[in-house]
Formats: C-alpha cells, sequence, structure tokens
C-alpha cells in the first residue's frame, strides 16, 4: 500500500511539474495529422522567416472546413526550417522551431487557444505566449479565431 501511495504521488508531482512549466509534449504521431503545402517566409525580420509547414489533427481539419471556426481540442502543430537558397529557388534547410496550438477555453488571457514553443528536438523552447504568439494573432488573425492560416493552405 506505501508503494502504491508513493507511486500515486510521484505522478502527482510529476503532473504538476508539467502543468507549472505550462508547455505540454509535443502530440506523438503530429507528422500523420493533415499537412499543408509548403509556406515560405522571406521576410528576414518575421520570426516565422523560413519555410514551415503546418499539420493539423481531425478536429482542426473540421474548424478549417468551417470558416476557421475550430472545436474544442483542435491542435495545429507548425514546424519552421531555416532557407537555404539555391539557383533554383530556395529550399529546406534545418528544422529551428516547432509551435503548438490547441484549441482550450481555460486559456482566456490568449483567446482561448495554448500556444507553446519547442525547439527543432521538441524540448521546451521558454517561448511567451502572450508576447511571442497571441498578440499578433490578436492584430491580425481575431476574425479567424486567431488562426492564420485556412483551408486553401490543406490543399
Amino acid at each position: 500500500m506505501k508503494l502504491l501511495s508513493l507511486f500515486a504521488c510521484l505522478l502527482l508531482m510529476s503532473t504538476v511539474t508539467v502543468q507549472a512549466a505550462g508547455t505540454p509534449p509535443l502530440p506523438k504521431g503530429y507528422l500523420n495529422w493533415q499537412k499543408s503545402v509548403r509556406k515560405v517566409d522571406n521576410d528576414k525580420k518575421s520570426l516565422f522567416y523560413g519555410i514551415h509547414y503546418i499539420y493539423a489533427d481531425a478536429k482542426a481539419m473540421k474548424g478549417y472546413r468551417a470558416g476557421n471556426k475550430f472545436p474544442e481540442g483542435s491542435r495545429i502543430v507548425i514546424e519552421h526550417f531555416t532557407i537555404k537558397d539555391t539557383p533554383t529557388g530556395p529550399v529546406e534547410g534545418s528544422k529551428n522551431m516547432v509551435v503548438l496550438m490547441q484549441k482550450n477555453a481555460r486559456y482566456k488571457s490568449t483567446g482561448g487557444w495554448l500556444y507553446a514553443g519547442y525547439t527543432a528536438h521538441g524540448k521546451p523552447s521558454g517561448l511567451d505566449p502572450v508576447k511571442n504568439c497571441f498578440e499578433c494573432h490578436l492584430k491580425d488573425a481575431a476574425a479567424r479565431d486567431y488562426v492564420f492560416s485556412g483551408i486553401a493552405d490543406f490543399k
């Protein structure tokens, strides 16, 4: 019984630690979700300068099809790569960042979305969800449920 209580306590502590850090692990299998067309951002001043792909789970795809009205639990992952210029145009360099958006009504200060950033290797990056994410989403995508992309990005 003591061993079971100790295990339960350790499990609870690890859950609290993850919640305190505020960054959930990247969803397993997101590379198998619906993948967008290649997106290229040539603005060197942009946080998203580079090449990126958007991955949307089944709930997020329903939201895209409904005109960017996303149901609770929708998840979107964006992988960002550096740009390598070649004579035939830009190609993907190394992966440099991964971002997760998850629709969650508890996150009222960020429009009902959890925003989390990760390194190229999937470790939390310490991205500030308000300053680095939501301020731009609020300014430029509020009418689209705070999501820049749309269904056309998946064709």
